[in-house]
């Protein structure tokens, strides 16, 4: 059975000083290797800072100085396209409580005038979805809480002139009026803002050889993951992908093939990191303000360094192992020590009651005093122990 745990032991060790071999990242390269920093584009503009989708969430991302932004496009029943990511209205405005009957309905089907009446503010400073209302100044407070329905047009008004625009598209219900026209009447607020073609990156699939014809400068997008010829024959120059469905074999593909990459959403800095050792361009953030300032990958480590930590830490790790193996032969248990604690183990095991209320009452001269004693004296010799030798130390009155 020693043998068995020793085996087990020691496979356990030579499989934990062997994991490294079986690791992987991309940030184990030389710095010299790395490439430029992935540009970073708001998540529905800077949703940590301010309410998503409103004026000031795109006004805090520009005055962060992103590369870009990602907006979400709804038409209202009336026909404005206006800025919202749910179905309904319910998550980010106080529908529920203007109309409440109608709290359900498709954010679509709501005339530009009612979604005029609502708050988008509120609901940031109260469920506080990033633990960040806390730290916003009081004039940025106050702001946040009087946010309303963001229009396109008003949000292409703050972002045209040094950002770029990534746009994603709500499908509308069928009996919407402008089911069939959305797209013409987005493509024409965007061009009448006069934003820079070559900055709106242009997601949807919908009406996209239209899209080209009116808008050929537009960087058309896919949110589909597909082979780099297929996308290229698309006319695709651009993917937008979650980061967990892309490898780093993926992102050299498309950059053979001359794809860019956004990947999205990525909100840490460890993650960001690895990403920027991957070679990924650009990533999508709701915390654009924080990777800003990251300024060098938290995880790059030049291949020598790496094994030189890994060897250094198995080294140490085995001599203090073979340590703890020497000092334990050299210094069994005392057998005086094992002696002894046999010898009390006995002394508990024939230590009777009637010995314990004796040591008690042992100063007491009562007739209940000799009762225990002839006890003990009975269940001694019971025991076959010699009772004059074993008792003389509670000897009384001749006893």
């Amino acid at each position: 059975s020693q043998m068995l745990m020793f085996s087990a032991y020691l496979a356990v060790v030579v499989a934990l000083y062997l994991v490294p071999l079986a690791i992987s990242s991309p940030c184990i390269m030389e710095k010299k290797a790395l490439g430029p920093k992935p540009a970073i584009l708001g998540h529905r503009g800077a949703p940590m800072l301010a309410p998503e989708n409103t004026l000031m969430s795109f006004q805090k991302a520009v005055e962060e100085k992103v590369y870009g932004v990602q907006a979400d496009v709804v038409l209202s029943y009336d026909g404005v396209p206006f800025l919202m990511h749910d179905k309904t209205l319910r998550r980010t405005t106080n529908v529920e409580e203007v109309f409440p009957e109608r709290a359900h309905e498709h954010s679509s089907m709501f005339n530009w005038t009612d979604l005029e009446k609502l708050n988008a503010g509120e609901w940031f400073l109260q469920n506080d979805p990033f633990w960040t209302a806390g730290s916003l100044s009081r004039a940025d407070y106050l702001e946040a809480a009087n946010q309303s329905v963001c229009k396109l047009q008003d949000m292409l008004e703050v972002i045209k002139d040094n950002t770029s625009l990534i746009l994603n598209f709500q499908d509308l219900p069928a009996a919407h009026p402008y089911y069939s026209t959305y797209i013409n009447i987005t493509l024409e607020t965007i061009l009448a803002s006069g934003i820079r073609q070559q900055a709106v990156m242009w997601l949807p699939d919908t009406e996209r050889q239209l899209v080209r014809q009116v808008a050929p400068g537009f960087q058309q997008t896919s949110g589909l993951k597909l082979d780099a010829e297929r996308l290229r024959e698309k006319g695709i120059v651009r993917l937008n992908l979650r980061y967990t469905k892309v490898t780093n074999e993926d992102v050299r593909d498309y950059a053979m093939a001359n794809l860019s990459v956004n990947l999205y959403t990525v909100n840490e800095p460890w993650l960001f990191s690895i990403l920027w050792c991957a070679g990924v361009p650009s990533v999508t953030s709701d915390s654009s303000h924080l990777l800003r300032k990251v300024p060098f990958p938290i995880w790059l480590m030049p291949p020598d360094e790496y094994h030189l930590i890994w060897i250094t830490s198995d080294l140490i790790s085995f001599l203090v192992i073979v340590g703890v193996f020497i000092f334990q032969n050299e210094n069994p248990v005392p057998e005086i020590l094992l002696l002894s604690c046999r010898w009390r183990l006995g002394s508990i095991r024939t230590y009777n009651p009637e010995q314990i209320m004796l040591s008690a009452a042992v100063r007491r001269s009562s007739q209940d005093v000799k009762i225990m004693k002839e006890k003990l004296i009975f269940s001694e010799i019971n025991n076959g122990v010699e009772a004059t030798d074993e008792l003389s130390f509670c000897s009384e009155n001749g006893y």
